[in-house]
């Protein structure tokens, strides 16, 4: 019985040794997805508000700033090169609904640099011209 209990001593350390590398890449990869979630989320809203100010106000460069300023947590910072808006000019009232299209294209760089060095993010907001 001795031997038996000393043959299999360190058995459980080597099993530990080949689980910890698993349990370590699925709590990055766990930390990884909820940051990119919230950076989604925040990129949605940026985008719906400037849909929201362009809409209302049809000024393209009114609805840039309103993405920016909606975004003051994201590093690196978005910048007017990310930002489309689509069409850059609401018609007059008219017949026919227009909707314009604000989207955001964001490269988002990872945490940990472990999955790769960043992932490219959009968010869009859409919204009927002149209310």
């Amino acid at each position: 019985m001795r031997t038996r209990l000393r043959d299999e001593h360190g058995a459980s350390a080597v099993e530990f040794a080949f689980i910890v590398p698993l349990l370590l890449l699925l709590v990055l990869g766990i930390a990884e997805f909820g940051h990119a979630f919230q950076v989604q989320g925040t990129l949605s809203a940026a985008a719906r508000e400037g849909a929201r100010v362009m809409a209302l106000q049809n000024d393209p460069a009114a609805a840039r700033a309103a993405v920016r300023s909606a975004t003051p947590t994201l590093d690196p910072v978005v910048t007017d090169a990310q930002i489309t808006v689509a069409p850059t000019a609401c018609p007059p009232t008219s017949t026919t609904t227009t909707n314009v299209r604000v989207t955001v294209d964001y490269p988002m760089p990872f945490l940990t640099d472990f999955f790769g060095a960043d992932i490219d993010l959009t968010g869009t907001g859409v919204m009927r011209c002149n209310g």
